[in-house]
């Protein structure tokens, strides 16, 4: 069992400080296991129903009833009637890789957002602040403008995103290591946005030159976020990937603790800062590459869920690193399904939803509970 996370002093905002544990009413209701395994199931029923609900909801909408007979036919060799066929297809072969796809995407960016807010003791940290989404977009610009990768096909544009995702890493990692590796906090945070920057300022390049005005609108979305090519062939590596790193860092729970009160602590409490730090960079720039590969760049997700999670169940990354996951994975199934139906037959980008809610989401937390963030 990893041990509790005692209260730090108040700082100010974005300083290389552990964000405090949150206090209040909610912090004391799910601190039990009992309870907290109460809230787990909670969560896996709600994330079942939320992707019953969103396979079944769309522009043909299919009773929910009849999704989960197209669902259990298709996982059982069952047979479908031949008036159904386009309805079950729309299911099985259109909805439901985009839906988990989702739930993956969400789980896999509120653990890593828990880990990165941990690693460089910012409360202000987000899965993105290491630059590997803005590499990632590099990549998938790249191939969709030079017609790179061909030989893969539709998954060129996601492999171009993940060696652009890893070639960010790499640098993010060559520039901000110190003197026998070391990696502090504030230089890996620094180094991250001035990297973000820069990727930007390449992809703006790349695409102001582009000569086909269709690619542009296609780099656009898909810097923006969005499951529309999602694809069963998609989902086996993202799965493995996600679910290992959740199961990796939930592992490391007691270290996240520590990292979280400082170095100095770290070492005294027999855990080395610098060591756990890299091991960490190299798993959220693995997961986070992934995600962005078949997703795009889809922000505030990482940074609203931990807080909102910390306010429930408190700081300690063992009881976060449960809930953070299921969470996300809820939270971001339904805001796939906004994001297909709300302008229907459009379909709106999932990064301008997920910074619609998280803006003022952000704004309410600092307001209400100033500490969070590192004092008032």
């Amino acid at each position: 069992m990893s041990p509790p996370v005692t209260a730090a002093p108040k700082t100010a905002p974005g300083s290389d400080a552990p964000p405090p544990p949150a206090a209040g009413p909610l912090r004391h209701r799910f601190t039990s296991p009992a309870r907290l395994v109460a809230l787990c199931a909670a969560l896996a029923v709600l994330l079942l129903l939320s992707v019953v609900a969103a396979i079944g909801l769309g522009a043909a909408t299919v009773a929910p009833g009849d999704t989960v007979r197209y669902l259990w036919a298709a996982l059982s060799g069952g047979e479908i009637g031949a008036d159904e066929l386009t309805t079950y297809r729309i299911v099985w072969e259109i909805r439901t890789p985009r839906v988990l796809l989702a739930a993956l995407v969400g789980a896999g960016l509120s653990a890593v957002g828990v880990a990165v807010q941990a690693m460089v003791r910012n409360a202000l940290a987000d899965p993105f602040v290491l630059g590997v989404s803005s590499g990632a977009s590099v990549g998938a610009v790249l191939v969709t403008v030079t017609g790179g990768l061909a030989a893969l096909g539709i998954h060129a544009v996601s492999a171009g995103a993940f060696l652009g995702a890893l070639a960010a890493s790499v640098l993010v990692y060559a520039a901000s290591a110190g003197r026998g590796g070391a990696l502090a906090p504030l230089r890996l945070v620094l180094t991250g946005v001035a990297l973000s920057f820069g990727f930007q300022a390449v992809m703006s390049v790349i695409v102001y030159f582009a000569p086909d005005g269709e690619a542009t609108s296609t780099i656009l979305h898909w810097t923006l976020g969005g499951f529309g090519a999602a694809t069963w062939g998609a989902l086996p590596l993202v799965t493995i990937v996600v679910v290992l790193g959740v199961v990796l860092l939930h592992r490391s729970s007691r270290a996240l603790d520590l990292l979280a009160l400082g170095d100095e602590t770290a070492t005294s409490l027999g855990i080395g800062p610098d060591r756990y730090r890299r091991g960490l960079l190299v798993l959220v720039s693995l997961v986070t590459g992934v995600m962005v590969a078949v997703s795009g760049a889809i922000a505030f997700v990482g940074l609203i869920l931990p807080h909102l999670v910390r306010m429930v169940v408190g700081a300690t990354h063992s009881r976060v690193l449960a809930v953070a996951p299921l969470a996300g994975a809820v939270f971001m199934v339904w805001v796939d399904l906004v994001a297909r139906t709300l302008a229907a037959p459009r379909e709106l980008p999932l990064g301008v939803i997920t910074a619609l809610v998280g803006v003022p989401v952000f704004i309410g937390l600092m307001r209400r509970k100033s500490y969070v963030f590192g004092g008032r």
